[in-house]
């Protein structure tokens, strides 16, 4: 029977449970993906602890889960543009953690053969949020731009891109991710107390923008640092958002499967890492989110849906 993660309940890790469900039929205008790999993201912690309930509630038993990468296994009527076989990458809210996922056609992207599924999967959502953050930002080149929490799923990405736009990037992070974000391009300035006296230790001439991707008065500290509001885009602190009117752009407001391609192409070129912190089976989803909301990752944790002897053999 074909698996998916599910809750029933709001809770910790302990309420995640591996349901058998029923195959989902794909159909008009869908596709039906088999699902290889599905990355875990913090606001799935949060959906599942109930924090947004008012929000998003739940709909028990609840799916989990928002972006994978798979094959396509079946289309339904009026599909032209995928066949059985093809490579995607696919955003499915509450829906994404299973063996199988049933998507519109339409927000399904190709995804390059030369790239590996761990390092596809992400791109449809933190992918997405870090482009849409660092246009937000808009920097240019030669300006100063701030990313907290660097190497974290989001940070690292936004750092990227927005040293591919030619900016200086200063991002915050851990003593040990230090040497990592030199590796990128990024100025490491260590994070807490004290941390808008040390971004000015290295950025004397000031900061033009800031991304903010892990709250905890990131915000701020970038209006401590004189960063205009309009410069400040945080996807993490909402309050910090009505206080200071500063920027909320994210998935939500950026998403199209063309991007995802673009940022795909990328990847492909050599000119995006998308950094996998580690790779958990399935069936240890509560270990990876465990690992997760200790929020201390470098990258992006992933489950895997599929053996590896079977990742290069497309359903037929």
């Amino acid at each position: 029977m074909p698996r998916a993660v599910k809750f029933s309940r709001y809770g910790g890790t302990e309420v995640l449970e591996i349901a058998e469900v029923e195959r989902p039929s794909p159909g008009k205008g869908e596709i039906l993906v088999r699902t290889v790999v599905a990355p875990i993201n913090p606001g799935e912690i949060g959906i599942r602890e109930g924090v947004f309930a008012d929000f998003w509630p739940a709909a028990f038993p609840e799916g989990q889960g928002n972006d994978f990468a798979g094959w396509v296994a079946e289309t339904g009527d009026g599909v032209s543009g995928f066949a059985v076989g093809d490579e995607v990458i696919g955003y499915a809210p509450r829906a994404a953690q299973a063996d199988y996922v049933v998507l519109p056609a339409t927000v399904a992207a190709r995804k390059p053969a030369g790239i590996a599924w761990e390092q596809a999967a992400p791109l449809s959502a933190v992918g997405v949020t870090a482009w849409a953050a660092v246009n937000a930002v808009a920097p240019a080149a030669g300006e100063t731009v701030v990313v907290s929490a660097a190497a974290g799923g989001v940070g690292v990405l936004a750092a990227q891109l927005a040293v591919l736009r030619g900016a200086r990037v200063i991002g915050t992070a851990g003593r040990q991710n230090s040497d990592f974000l030199r590796s990128i391009g990024v100025v490491p300035v260590l994070h807490g107390e004290g941390l808008s006296s040390r971004i000015r230790e290295v950025a004397p001439n000031g900061v033009d923008a800031f991304i903010d991707t892990f709250g905890s008065g990131n915000v701020d500290v970038a209006i401590a640092l004189g960063v205009q509001p309009r410069r400040i885009n945080t996807i993490a602190d909402g309050r910090a958002v009505a206080r200071h009117d500063v920027r909320h752009q994210a998935q939500e407001q950026a998403f199209t499967p063309e991007l995802v391609e673009k940022l795909a192409s990328l990847v492909e070129q050599g000119l995006l890492s998308v950094p996998i912190a580690r790779v958990y089976p399935l069936e240890e989803v509560r270990a990876a989110y465990d690992e997760l909301g200790k929020r201390h990752t470098r990258g992006k944790i992933v489950l895997s849906l599929v053996a590896d002897s079977e990742r290069h053999t497309p359903l037929r």
